[in-house]
């Protein structure tokens, strides 16, 4: 590997499973599994429906591990959409209620896709907390490799969190919309191919916003592993839509969640100025004062 070629520069924020194992009786770590699934429907009006991840931390999960539930305890259930994110002064109120405290760090994972994992990275991002990593292949590579379980619930007490917000990290429909056709921005569509081009309309209208460009946040981490793809293979997938260090880059998706996926990787790989919408297509989709695009 030569001095320039693509790497991870912020290993702090990403730890792997053997890690994780010989640090699992360090007093200052809060590990918390995310994990929420999607359940897709059809003739309901909604993309999906959402399940927490409870029931499956509660048959085993990593040992000392607590629980975060995204949409019931993290998010705002007062949106239209799911996964909003909360004011950040309360949202660090109830992370820090959680056990997520200035003296502590966080060490978070999830199931099936560690996007559930990268989303509540990014919301700790967005209120100052910088001592959060996320779980290489989360708690799949972890059962994968046969490590040891625990259906023994855990609790934090609560913690003291300063708050030192970066709003800008998030953006709104309005900072996408005033983005279309802008030559220093690139708009990232982390969803799959099918709801990038339209032939899949689970948002409401079928397509994207125009001008965007597909990485689909699946694609970033290895099929068989879960774990995340080496940062040559990333930075090339990123390269290849167009990403480049001097644009601004914007990232949406579904609801806010498979974008926290690029966004974190483009943090990793260097990338100074990036920012998820949180709304995503679940807003976006539906109002048709907004220009979508198909093809």
């Amino acid at each position: 590997m030569t001095d320039d070629s693509p790497r991870y520069l912020h290993p702090e924020h990403l730890v792997s499973t053997e890690w994780l194992a010989a640090h699992l009786d360090d007093p200052s770590l809060r590990i918390f599994d995310c994990t929420t699934y999607l359940i897709y429907e059809t003739g309901t009006g909604r993309p999906y429906r959402v399940e927490s991840g409870r029931a499956d931390y509660d048959a085993g999960h990593i040992p000392g591990s607590a629980f975060l539930d995204l949409q019931e305890d993290l998010s705002d259930k007062t949106a239209k959409t799911n996964f909003m994110m909360l004011p950040i002064e309360e949202l660090a109120r109830r992370l820090a209620a959680k056990g997520v405290g200035d003296g502590s760090r966080v060490i978070l994972y999830s199931r099936k896709a560690m996007q559930w994992a990268t989303r509540i990275w990014w919301m700790l991002r967005a209120i100052g907390f910088d001592n959060a990593a996320v779980v290489d292949g989360g708690f799949d590579k972890w059962a994968a490799e046969g490590r040891p379980l625990s259906a023994t619930p855990r609790e934090y007490g609560a913690a003291q969190l300063t708050v030192r917000p970066r709003p800008a990290v998030f953006v709104g429909k309005e900072d996408m919309q005033a983005a279309i056709g802008a030559a220093g921005v690139c708009t990232i569509n982390a969803l799959a191919p099918d709801l990038h081009s339209g032939a899949s309309g689970r948002y409401g209208r079928p397509g994207r916003i125009p001008g965007s460009v597909n990485v689909p946040a699946t694609g970033l981490q290895d099929p068989a592993t879960l774990a995340i793809r080496s940062p040559e293979q990333v930075a090339a997938i990123f390269r290849n839509v167009g990403a480049d260090k001097s644009k601004r880059i914007l990232v949406y998706c579904g609801g806010g969640i498979a974008a926290t996926m690029d966004a974190f990787l483009l943090h990793q790989l260097g990338f100074a100025d990036i920012a998820v919408y949180d709304a995503s297509m679940s807003e976006w989709a539906k109002d048709p004062s907004l220009p979508i695009e198909v093809g």
